[in-house]
């Protein structure tokens, strides 16, 4: 696997793909700059080699040239996190961004203008991809949020570079830290899946029963499984077509001797409101009119207890409906659990969009070892199938 360590960048024009594909307020402000932060460590690297970078991303899903997603309104942002002046050009292809490109001076950086303004990036059009290798002399993909999209500037321009391409050190982390739940992780192995629905976690749960030791179940999809039992779920979340489904994991799980842990019981609500009347009540005994919006007590110490005893722990989705306080409780106490069984030196990656927010909301970002940056790369990473963005690098 080749990194920015394998090469040196003296006098080298760097074409990086970065992800700063960030939030922005109504004016335009940058919400939240984790992800120009995790780009930094690939730029400060080149520069510091006497390299040159020209930075390309997206920003949004501009419907041709939008104002509104244009990279000009993170420039600010971008020169305060690296530190260093930063050349904006707005187009990202064509005469004027090679001219500004020639000039580019060692140590410099040059943001190009939102990739999406050209319906041929996501295309992955390869005479616009062939346009964007003019830009450098050695391409680096540090974008992990987009690695698996097959796009003009994640996938197609490796091929331009055939032996001087490789992974920012963002995207080897991203790598290396999945491969460390899929692959090469101290047993015991737990992963913890919650959200909405089990339709939408199948293939991660195929995929990883040959992987992993425990399995936790939380968030909508739990009831999918207690219903399936035969258990009441009063009016909580359900996937009706997918009880044989659960039946099928849950059997799965017991022939390849791997546990599956669901709640015992749950925090009801008698409406989907943080005012609503609550009660705790078993998992399977949801009376009809309440639904289920986060664990109970019980279960927080029966899974604090499965977290303590593993050695690595993988973290995608969240327990309960963390947004609103009433039921957040759940998702914090498995934080913590998470929190402390890092502490004592387990490894813990937090991956996919709900959980990552989680982690920031209650704090918990310094105390995992890994949060991930991409939240469907993530996950297809988890199904087992091989991002673009990645292949395109390992291709000789």
């Amino acid at each position: 696997m080749k990194t920015i360590y394998d090469f040196n960048f003296e006098n080298k024009k760097a074409l990086i793909r970065v992800d700063f594909n960030v939030p922005l307020n109504e004016n335009f402000e940058v919400k939240d700059s984790t992800r120009i932060l995790s780009a930094k460590p690939t730029i400060i690297k080149i520069l510091e080699d006497g390299g040159s970078c020209v930075l390309m991303s997206h920003l949004g899903r501009p419907k041709g040239i939008q104002e509104k997603f244009s990279l000009r309104h993170i420039v600010d942002t971008v020169e305060d996190v690296i530190g260093i002046e930063v050349i904006f050009v707005d187009n990202c292809v064509g005469e004027e961004v090679e001219e500004a490109v020639k000039k580019l001076e060692p140590g410099q950086i040059i943001l190009l203008e939102n990739l999406r303004f050209h319906p041929e990036e996501k295309e992955g059009e390869i005479n616009f991809a062939k346009q964007l290798s003019r830009l450098g002399d050695i391409y680096v993909n540090d974008a992990f949020g987009t690695a698996h999209r097959a796009h003009a500037s994640t996938t197609i321009v490796a091929q331009f570079f055939p032996k001087l391409k490789c992974f920012g050190i963002l995207l080897a982390k991203e790598i290396e830290c999945i491969n460390k739940v899929m692959e090469t992780g101290e047993k015991p192995i737990t992963a913890i899946l919650g959200g909405a629905k089990v339709s939408s976690k199948i293939t991660i749960i195929k995929n990883i029963l040959d992987k992993v030791d425990h399995i936790i179940i939380g968030g909508g999809m739990t009831f999918t499984f207690i219903k399936s039992q035969g258990g009441h779920i009063g009016n909580s979340l359900v996937e009706d077509d997918k009880l044989e489904l659960a039946k099928e994991i849950l059997s799965k799980a017991k022939a390849k001797n791997v546990q599956i842990h669901l709640p015992v019981d749950a925090v009801v609500a008698d409406a989907f409101s943080n005012e609503a009347n609550t009660q705790i009540v078993a998992i399977n005994e949801i009376p009809n009119g309440w639904m289920g919006l986060d664990i109970g007590p019980e279960t927080e110490t029966k899974f604090a207890e499965v977290i303590a005893n593993s050695k690595t722990i993988l973290w995608n989705g969240p327990l309960g409906v963390f947004e609103m306080e009433t039921f957040a409780k759940g998702t914090k106490a498995l934080g913590n659990a998470i929190a402390q069984a890092t502490k004592r030196g387990a490894f813990s990656l937090v991956g996919g969009g709900d959980s990552v927010a989680a982690v920031k909301q209650f704090g918990f970002q310094d105390k995992v070892s890994y949060v991930s940056t991409g939240g469907g790369a993530m996950l297809e990473s988890l199904e087992g199938k091989t991002l673009p963005g990645i292949a395109a690098i390992l291709e000789e």
